[in-house]
């Protein structure tokens, strides 16, 4: 009854801040369905057949970009891809005069990734195919946000009422924005550690969010621990003195882990700096669910295509 009451045909994906808890779990149980896809020994479905995508990527990137256009492929849509490096932006050309070189060739939708926060909604406001932002800077990445739930539910069997526990350079982290704003809607509580340079000062007023000063308090009887990658490239230095130090006091290792519950679920968006954020112990063991959400990620990013693009109505 709720497919058929909650719909985001033509919505544009810009940040889960915008979902509702039903548009969330409707894009749940999709990717459930998409997931099965996956799984074929043929993997290919017509729901797409004769749309259009670009995927306009800004940023390098291999998990997000690659599952994106297995995701149109898998649904039997026409997928190019433009990378900054490989197009007419090393010239010159602006944000605005490549959206409407994209538009102007017919297609549905892009997904774009860009290191200016709001970029994605600025294109949204340009041009007319539907926008799904694969990264904003350090603001919003919706369709990772998404897969984390999924991968959640799937080990969990629920989300409400989960302690998460999120660690690391949560200032930088577009994940972890999405991540929030998703879990507070689904009813699970949050709790944050890292450096006090890597925690952005609003958290702390934030119902249902719990900012810690040290990791062990923060993963303490967690359902779920989500490492988040040092973000080099974003800062200007001086945040934390040496990775060395990061990982002896902010690190996931073996004896850190063994603070949260016996069955707490191990996530990373990746890629891993492995030795600082995360041991191998840890990324490799068997509470991580770290490879499995490379696979999900296919399957949310079929049910965000197959929702915005038809409705869920297979085409």
């Amino acid at each position: 009854m709720e497919k058929n009451t909650v719909s985001l045909r033509g919505r544009n994906i810009l940040g889960l801040e915008d979902f509702s808890p039903e548009e969330i779990r409707l894009v749940l149980e999709t990717a459930k369905e998409m997931k099965n896809i996956i799984h074929r020994d043929i993997k290919k479905v017509p729901t797409l057949r004769g749309k259009s995508i670009v995927t306009l990527f800004y940023e390098p990137s291999t998990r997000t970009r690659t599952s994106f256009e297995l995701a149109g492929k898998y649904l039997g849509a026409d997928v190019v891809n433009i990378t900054s490096g490989t197009s007419s932006i090393v010239k010159g050309e602006s944000l605005r005069d490549t959206l409407y070189t994209v538009e102007a060739m017919g297609v549905d939708a892009i997904v774009m990734r860009h290191k200016a926060e709001g970029a994605a909604a600025y294109a949204s406001r340009v041009v007319s195919p539907v926008i799904l932002n694969a990264g904003d800077g350090a603001h919003a990445h919706p369709s990772q946000g998404l897969l984390n739930l999924f991968t959640i539910q799937e080990h969990k069997g629920t989300l409400s009422g989960l302690k998460v526990a999120i660690v690391g350079d949560v200032l930088h982290s577009r994940v972890a924005r999405s991540d929030i704003y998703g879990m507070r809607k689904m009813g699970m509580e949050v709790h944050l550690a890292g450096p006090k340079t890597l925690l952005p000062r609003y958290l702390y007023e934030e119902p249902g969010i719990f900012v810690h000063e040290r990791i062990e308090e923060a993963i303490a009887d967690a359902d779920v621990i989500e490492v988040l990658r040092i973000q080099l490239e974003r800062m200007k230095g001086g945040l934390f003195p040496t990775t060395r130090e990061y990982a002896r006091i902010f690190g996931l290792n073996k004896q850190r882990l063994s603070l949260a519950k016996d069955d707490v679920l191990v996530l990373h968006p990746g890629p891993m700096n492995k030795g600082w954020e995360i041991s191998p112990f840890v990324a490799y063991g068997k509470q991580s669910a770290i490879q499995e959400e490379v696979q999900n990620g296919v399957a949310v990013r079929m049910a965000l295509f197959t929702l915005v693009l038809t409705g869920g109505k297979q085409e």
